[in-house]
C-alpha cells in the first residue's frame, strides 16, 4: 500500500531533531516500510513523505513513533489506473 504523510514539526527544526528523525528512517527501513520520496515543503506542512507500507497497522506505528516531534496526517493513495471507476486517466 502508498500512503502520504503531511508533517508539521511542533519544535523548532534543529540539528538535534533532523538526526532523530534520520535514525527513525534508518530504522524504517529495515523493518517493513520502503520510503519513495521525501520533500521539505514550504505553507502549511514541513516535509511531504511518500512512503509503502504492508497495511494500515504498520502505516501507523511509523507515524506514532514520530507523534512527539510531529503533527503527520497520513492518506492512503490510490494509483490513478488503479482507482479510477471509468479505468486509466
Amino acid at each position: 500500500m502508498i500512503f502520504i504523510a503531511l508533517a508539521k514539526f511542533k519544535t523548532n527544526l534543529t540539528k538535534e531533531v533532523v538526526a532523530q528523525n534520520l535514525k527513525d528512517i534508518e530504522a524504517d527501513t529495515k523493518g517493513q516500510i520502503r520510503y519513495r520520496d521525501i520533500y521539505w515543503t514550504l505553507g502549511r506542512y514541513d516535509t511531504v513523505v511518500i512512503f509503502e507500507a504492508p497495511d494500515e497497522k504498520a502505516a501507523m506505528n511509523m507515524v506514532l513513533k514520530r507523534a512527539d516531534r510531529m503533527d503527520i496526517e497520513t492518506l492512503v493513495a490510490v494509483p490513478a489506473d488503479e482507482g479510477s471507476p471509468a479505468g486509466p486517466v
